[in-house]
């Protein structure tokens, strides 16, 4: 009966009840000590919502993998505010600058698609451009082209490849 629960919960603040509770009753694990480790291993995202694997075996052991955030919560955490803009391209609700669109991509790089910092800093402002969030005042498509065009290759490019 091994098997594997993924679940989101808020960094730090798991408890038995659900999503939790429910997914892992039904199997051999000491529910307690499961929540327990993953309050542990998510303390730093303090709140924000953590996707967690759960994979138990049938002698009631468990291994917990924790992933990064979903882009638009480390926004929202970054930036301070709760919920996105109904009408992204004219209502904004949050500023960013460079340096945190770089310290985001920088979290979330394991998970994107990018090769390098300034694609995955670009995959960010994408999902800035679609919840109503500027970059140092600029509408995100805007910074975008400015991101392509190379004016902060200061910032966005890897030590590596500079």
């Amino acid at each position: 009966m091994a098997g594997t629960i993924e679940v989101l919960v808020p960094g730090g603040q798991a408890n038995p009840g659900p999503p939790l509770g429910p997914e892992l009753g039904p199997t051999p694990v000491d529910v307690q000590a499961v929540v327990q480790e993953i309050n542990d291993q998510t303390e730093a995202f303090d709140g924000t919502e953590v996707p967690v694997t759960v994979d138990y075996e049938d002698d009631g052991s468990f291994e917990i993998d924790v992933g990064v955030p979903p882009t638009a919560e480390l926004i929202k955490d970054e930036a301070d505010f709760e919920t996105g803009s109904g009408e992204p391209q004219k209502d904004f609700v949050a500023d960013l600058s460079v340096e945190q669109v770089k310290q985001i991509a920088e979290q979330k790089h394991p998970d994107l698609l990018a090769y390098d910092a300034k694609n995955a800093a670009k995959e960010v402002v994408g999902t800035c451009a679609s919840m109503g969030v500027t970059i140092e005042g600029n509408d995100a498509r805007e910074f975008k082209q400015r991101v392509d065009d190379g004016e902060y290759d200061d910032v966005l490019v890897d030590e590596a490849a500079a």
